[in-house]
């Protein structure tokens, strides 16, 4: 199973490494000028020039490619053109609000999904499965950007019960320890503030999560179904066994597998595409912090955020590969 990581992990590099040159040439194909967009539309063509020489943007690609990919050899994401801040300082803030929001998105589309899709399976043809299983098509096919702006409009205006954008009270803010304000506020010993923060995540969550909770419903009914038709099913009934520890003991922990697969693809996935829901959430994530970067043509923020999103998906596919062996005792990592 080492072994096994060391090597996954030494393929990771390579993969990384095309993703920035691919984004690199890509980023630089945007129209609009940095130098410009800094300075303004009444800039001179001389400071235009002199910020565009300061920046390094006047060199040739390659030779600002090879300096950026030196600088990550170091651990040095770069320097933000636009607030002259460090990457690595100014990204943590934005990339533990978008983790707090996916992980809450996803536990509410793992609870749901995969008991809705037991229940489906469990008792297949019922009026709950084809409930069930309308739902997940609709919220397979419902817009999030669509759902946020209903939920706002709903829930938030009309019936004035919870905020519509933010993280937490802008009168009483969060003190960032973790950067998770779920967790630091309950080690700021500030009940209160938990509560403002669930409060503050419940639309957002519930928004993001609905796609993934249908992908998971809908998979973990079609591999419930398959695993409840294998002979040691039958066996187990046969014995007498009451049919929930049929089900949520025996069935479920061999119909895992493409479960466990398609929860990791979409918490990979909920990462880099919170940026429609945090834009109308008004949540200060890193998909924010890179749409506002390519709207000022920020190139180094654009590289390392897609980075960062990039880095995270390949580890939690990782970390999928290695749950098969703990799940199924029959794989084996050599």
């Amino acid at each position: 199973m080492f072994s096994y990581t060391i090597r996954r992990l030494g393929a990771l590099i390579p993969v990384l490494l095309g993703m920035v040159f691919i984004v690199f040439i890509m980023i630089r194909a945007i129209p609009g000028d940095p130098a410009q967009l800094i300075l303004g539309q009444q800039a001179t063509k001389e400071s235009i020039q002199a910020l565009t020489s300061q920046l390094g943007l006047d060199k040739p690609w390659y030779t600002q490619f090879f300096e950026y990919l030196g600088g990550l050899f170091k651990g040095d994401l770069g320097v933000s053109i636009k607030t002259d801040v460090p990457i690595s300082e100014e990204v943590w803030p934005y990339l533990t609000a978008t983790i707090e929001l996916s992980l809450v998105a996803m536990l509410f589309a793992i609870i749901v999904g995969v008991n809705a899709g037991i229940i489906s399976a469990w008792f297949q043809n019922s009026w709950f499965d084809y409930i069930a299983m309308v739902v997940a098509l609709i919220g397979v096919s419902m817009p999030v950007f669509w759902l946020g702006l209903m939920e706002q409009y709903v829930v938030s205006i009309q019936w004035d019960l919870l905020p519509t954008t933010g993280r937490d009270n802008i009168r009483d803010p969060v003190e960032a320890i973790t950067g998770l304000y779920l967790i630091d506020t309950l080690m700021a010993g500030r009940v209160d503030q938990f509560i403002e923060v669930i409060k503050h995540l419940i639309l957002p969550g519930f928004a993001l999560g609905t796609i993934p909770m249908a992908i998971i419903a809908r998979m973990t009914r079609s591999s419930m179904l398959e695993v409840m038709r294998s002979d040691f099913i039958r066996t187990a009934r046969a014995k007498g066994m009451k049919m929930f520890w049929v089900v949520y003991k025996h069935s479920l922990k061999n119909a895992l597998i493409p479960v466990v697969t398609v929860i990791g693809l979409q918490t990979g996935l909920l990462l880099g595409g919170a940026i429609l829901t945090e834009t109308i959430f008004g949540w200060p994530g890193i998909g924010t912090y890179i749409y506002e970067a390519i709207g000022s043509r920020d190139y180094p923020v654009i590289q390392s955020g897609i980075l960062v999103i990039a880095t995270i998906f390949v580890l939690i596919n990782l970390v999928v590969d290695l749950l098969y062996a703990a799940i199924d005792p029959r794989i084996k990592y050599k």
